[in-house]
């Protein structure tokens, strides 16, 4: 009876009540069912005396929550702290929730010392897993993050439904020929090397995109200044003009960039009221690249770009670059689904 698991033990009780009902000696029913004589009377008198509920195992072990050092109260405190709080908002000496700093937490909140093994049994019970947290800028607002969300880009975006305009999300990413990531297998103990070119070569991209599966793209040696960034909103407003006809042309487009200093410079405000009629520029909350959808381009774009071979000559950047922006140019359905990254899910 003890290997043939609780569902097994029900059901041979359930014989046992069976055959007995029919008649049968506890004789017969043992050899019958594999039990011993002492067993089959067993279980019919104790069915006999607490009735049928009998047939189920009772509950064996200690009743849940017993000998635990931390009472149920104590658990749900230590939870929404965890949810709420980073241990350096409560002054503590870690960066992330590990064991050693929740088991510090828990001394310090009412002195109860426990192991780290026995830190993680109360994590894994309350559902917690160890994961790779989502970087955020100390200094952003989340107020204005929010604000954001439920007002900006939802007035936005009525605006650019109401005025046929298209919206763009722009950004600026850099990338560099002797930059190479991933993993290689090797011998174990002989680490794998990489041959990159003594002279490195670096290459600036500005790119849009929009929900639709429009990419729009500009390569460009040096950083970003403004006479740059206005020479691709031409493109842009010249592309707009050009994309459409009758109803479904596109009047206006709508360029949402980030804080970047010169996304505010003096010439290139002075452009965009000289050509408000074509384009309008509006900017995302301070120290928040993860509510861009065009960061999802430039990560597809680095990762393609710094695990293929390196450019060892110059200009071989720039075609890599160059081949896989056309590419994305072609493949609307991929770009759509930069949108369905969890963070930039409200701009698809």
């Amino acid at each position: 009876m003890r290997t043939i698991g609780a569902a097994g033990r029900a059901e041979r009780r359930r014989t046992v009540v069976t055959l007995r009902a029919k008649g049968w000696s506890y004789e017969t029913i043992a050899q019958h069912t594999g039990l011993s004589r002492t067993g089959v009377f067993n279980i019919c008198k104790r069915i006999e005396t607490v009735g049928r509920t009998a047939i189920e195992d009772r509950p064996r072990g200690r009743p849940v929550g017993l000998c635990r050092k931390l009472s149920a109260q104590q658990e749900a405190q230590i939870r929404k702290l965890i949810l709420d709080k980073t241990p350096d908002q409560l002054r503590m000496d870690f960066a992330l929730w590990n064991r050693m700093a929740v088991m510090q937490l828990i001394e310090d909140q009412f002195g109860i010392r426990l192991t780290p093994q026995g830190v993680g049994k109360y994590l894994a019970r309350w559902g917690f897993t160890p994961q790779k947290p989502i970087r955020r800028a100390y200094e952003q607002r989340p107020e204005a993050v929010q604000t954001w969300l439920d007002t900006q880009y939802p007035e936005i975006a009525q605006r650019a439904k109401a005025e046929g305009a298209e919206i763009h999300w722009g950004d600026e990413t850099g990338l560099r020929s002797d930059d190479v990531r991933g993993r290689s297998y090797a011998p174990a103990g002989q680490t794998p090397q990489i041959r990159v070119g003594k002279r490195r070569e670096g290459l600036s991209v500005m790119s849009t995109v929009t929900n639709r599966g429009k990419v729009r793209w500009k390569a460009f040696e040096g950083a970003m200044n403004a006479d740059i960034l206005i020479d691709f909103m031409k493109r842009l407003v010249k592309d707009a003009k050009a994309g459409g006809e009758g109803d479904k042309a596109v009047k206006k487009v709508f360029l949402i960039l980030d804080n970047l200093k010169v996304h505010h410079s003096k010439p290139v405000k002075a452009w965009l009221e000289e050509n408000k009629e074509h384009i309008e520029v509006f900017y995302l909350p301070s120290y928040s690249p993860e509510l861009n959808p065009d960061e999802m381009l430039n990560a597809n774009l680095k990762q393609v770009i710094t695990t293929a071979a390196p450019a060892r000559r110059k200009g071989d950047l720039k075609i890599a670059v160059t081949r896989h922006l056309r590419r994305l140019q072609k493949l609307p359905e991929l770009v759509k689904s930069f949108f369905q990254h969890t963070p930039v899910r409200y701009a698809a």
